[in-house]
């Protein structure tokens, strides 16, 4: 039994160290910006991987790097349209909740359930060709950012039990203010194209801090989904949903 009890206390240790690192880590963006995220790491990998060759006779020439799209920019020089927008679509408790909107998740469980019962129930010869139940997410803006900012994009338990842990050491340790002015200089808003100055860019030909109502809300309503959206600029959804959170913003709370 010996072996295994070290062998177990040694796992422990080394949780208790991961956390330690996350903590110093979070504890530094007191002061610090963060450089880059996990995910943004990842999705620079995947574009400079997948690049087509400039010339096809050449395959063994090198990959042209994809186009990247960031500049950090502090709260103050970010609309307050943006935040608002923002708020409204994802997370509409995030100036009052301690990171978890135990509702929400609630309602997204609920909703999943009902998405896969009816699915369950319809014949085979119905499911042909079907798309799979959509899956509703509970998640936060702090569950979102600490996801992005230090974890995988994997389903699995002990991510997400990770993610809570991330969730709330980033609301003990980080105002809701610090927390919105990260997740909204790091969150993917297209194909390369992270932070809300490089989407008021990219999308409208202006900086974050001059983005009108109706600009807002469009940006906001492509977050869960950017790269989609961003090929799809003119969707009728995405134009009756942005005039829905247009309509809502004016009771969002910002922090």
């Amino acid at each position: 039994m010996k072996p295994l009890w070290r062998w177990l206390a040694l796992v422990a240790l080394a949780l208790l160290a991961l956390q330690l690192f996350f903590v110093v880590r979070i504890a530094l963006m007191l002061w610090l910006d963060p450089q880059s995220t996990a995910f943004q790491r990842s999705e620079a990998w995947r574009l400079n991987t997948t690049a087509p060759a400039p010339d096809r006779g050449a395959a063994r020439a090198a990959t042209k790097p994809a186009p990247w799209q960031q500049q950090w920019v502090p709260y103050a020089a970010i609309s307050d349209h943006l935040k608002r927008a923002v708020i409204t679509s994802e997370d509409s408790e995030f100036a009052v909740h301690d990171g978890v909107d135990w509702d929400a998740l609630e309602k997204a469980w609920q909703k999943n359930t009902k998405a896969q019962e009816q699915a369950a129930r319809q014949p085979n010869t119905a499911k042909i060709g079907k798309r799979a139940p959509k899956i509703v997410g509970g998640s936060t803006i702090t569950q979102q950012l600490a996801k992005n900012l230090f974890l995988s994009g994997e389903r699995t338990l002990l991510r997400k039990g990770q993610e809570f842990v991330l969730t709330l050491m980033l609301e003990a340790l980080l105002d809701k203010q610090r927390i919105l002015e990260i997740y909204l200089n790091n969150v993917e808003w297209g194909s390369g194209v992270f932070g809300a100055e490089a989407a008021a860019r990219h999308y409208f030909k202006r900086s974050a801090a001059q983005l009108s109502v109706e600009e807002a809300a469009r940006l906001a309503v492509m977050l869960p989904r950017p790269k989609y959206f961003e090929k799809l600029p003119n969707s009728d959804y995405l134009a009756s949903r942005a005039a829905v959170i247009a309509a809502r913003m004016g009771s969002a709370e910002l922090p």
